[in-house]
């Protein structure tokens, strides 16, 4: 899928990559000292020096750390630079998971993972290894710049006599259009026989049972209410106060499962002591669905994986709501009712499972990215099969970041929010929500966009209805008055 480049969010994303890096200096760098590089008057060049808090964008002096003061450092014969104060001033190219302590930088159509502490590297998911670890200091990521350039096919010189460091960035084709919502071949339709998608402006907990009520859902047996608990500190999760009247109108338990990346709902223990911070025990059960293993169930039309690991719990259950907040996410692009059924109801093993395509239990990392979004659309179906289609689906599209409830510090959202969104076809819904991002002003919703693109998430939109999960075409209708 091409993307476009907005020339100032280049300029600002090359400020992105310079300042959030760590630098190699002298030999280790450049055999034989400074290099010769021919300048491109179309390239973008930059230009940083040890203990100087300002840096030259062809030419032009701008901050390293905007109000910080911030300058690279020489630390064990490498350059450090810190990244917090850049990831949380430029969304969708900069991407930080707080409980994964992983940073995913994305540049054109080329993507880079690393992690701190550790020396294992992803370029576009195939794994190398850096000759050395990313590492927090005084609060500011830092990373190496000699994987990070040659990923992103930049040139480095340094310069040993005045420890400055030179970035040349070649200059971006510019006239690549992006992809629209209508582009997609996706539409609100008249079509009578295509699924309805239910949406409401309003984002208040009567909002929230009104939209449900108007599916003409029959909640019965136990029902599970599928949603993330939220990361902490500061993620965007759906918050109790929002959602008592709708769980407890269905005497519905909160149903989650533990992550494969670490943080604090790890394991199950720290998991429900989420829950209780974040206020969900206060209002109804909540059932970590994989405290007791996991349970694999079938996927009959799987391309990709031909099984799904669910928590053992979801055995208890005779119907399920999905009740997502739609946001971006790291990994996926976005995140509303397909990742919520798939990664949500994995346990933390089938997480892995997902997200390597069906290559390992045991690490979500450096699988192939379609294939991931293949394997979410698959595991979806089979849980779907598995609760014999007795699952309904609500999005809820406020406090749109680019991250996910599973980042604990996400970045601001620049969309603003929209409503509550249900239907019976999860892919309708999705792409009802997507095409209302893809509708709204770049100016808001650009990041999102951007973000969504740099994943290829809408491919899991795509392998869903070709695998008969759901429909993109689809009926509109307000309830609003």
């Amino acid at each position: 899928m091409e993307k476009s480049v907005n020339g100032k969010k280049l300029w600002l994303f090359i400020a992105v990559i310079a300042a959030v890096c760590v630098i190699f200096a002298g030999v280790a760098l450049l055999s034989g000292g400074a290099q010769t590089v021919t300048s491109d008057e179309n390239e973008t060049v930059l230009t940083l020096q040890i203990g100087n808090p300002e840096m030259t964008v062809n030419g032009t002096a701008q901050e390293v750390d905007p109000g910080r003061g911030t300058a690279p450092v020489i630390v064990s014969d490498r350059t450090l630079m810190p990244i917090r104060a850049i990831i949380e001033s430029v969304g969708g190219t900069v991407d930080w998971d707080e409980a994964a302590q992983t940073v995913t930088l994305t540049y054109q159509d080329d993507t880079i993972r690393l992690t701190v502490n550790s020396t294992e590297a992803y370029l576009n998911n195939e794994a190398s290894t850096l000759d050395v670890a990313p590492a927090i200091i005084n609060d500011r990521t830092m990373m190496p710049i000699r994987f990070i350039a040659e990923g992103f096919q930049f040139t480095v010189e340094w310069a040993q006599d005045t420890q400055t460091v030179t970035i040349h960035v070649p200059a971006v084709d510019m006239s690549k259009e992006t992809p629209t919502a209508s582009g997609s071949e996706t539409e609100d339709t008249d079509d009578a026989d295509a699924p309805t998608v239910y949406m409401t402006t309003e984002i208040t907990p009567e909002a929230l049972v009104e939209i449900y009520e108007q599916l003409g859902f029959n909640a019965e047996g136990n029902v599970a209410v599928k949603m993330s608990t939220g990361e902490p500190p500061n993620s965007n999760y759906l918050r109790p106060e929002l959602i008592k009247d709708l769980v407890q109108s269905v005497d519905g338990t909160i149903v989650e499962c533990n992550t494969a990346y670490g943080g604090s709902r790890a394991n199950t223990a720290m998991h429900y002591q989420v829950a209780e911070d974040h206020g969900f025990t206060e209002i109804a059960d909540v059932d970590i669905m994989d405290e007791n293993g996991s349970l694999e169930i079938p996927i009959e039309n799987g391309t990709t994986i031909n099984e799904n690991y669910v928590g053992a719990n979801l055995a208890n259950y005779d119907s399920l709501i999905s009740l997502a907040h739609f946001k971006g996410h790291a990994m996926a692009g976005f995140g509303g009712a397909i990742k919520n059924m798939s990664i949500g109801i994995a346990s933390a093993e089938g997480k892995s499972w997902i997200h390597s395509g069906g290559e390992s239990m045991t690490s979500p990392w450096g699988g192939d990215q379609d294939k991931f979004c293949e394997a979410m659309a698959e595991a979806t179906s089979g849980v779907v099969d598995y609760l014999d289609g007795k699952v309904v689906y609500i999005n809820v599209m406020n406090n749109i970041s680019i991250d996910c409830d599973c980042d604990g510090n996400p970045a601001e959202p620049d969309m603003h929010d929209v409503g509550i969104l249900a239907s019976t076809d999860p892919v309708a819904l999705d792409q009802a929500c997507i095409d209302i991002v893809y509708d709204t002003d770049r100016s808001q919703s650009g990041t999102l966009i951007d973000r969504i693109e740099s994943r290829n998430g809408l491919h899991t939109l795509e392998h869903a209805e070709a695998i008969g999960l759901g429909s993109r075409t689809y009926n509109l209708v307000s309830i609003d008055e």
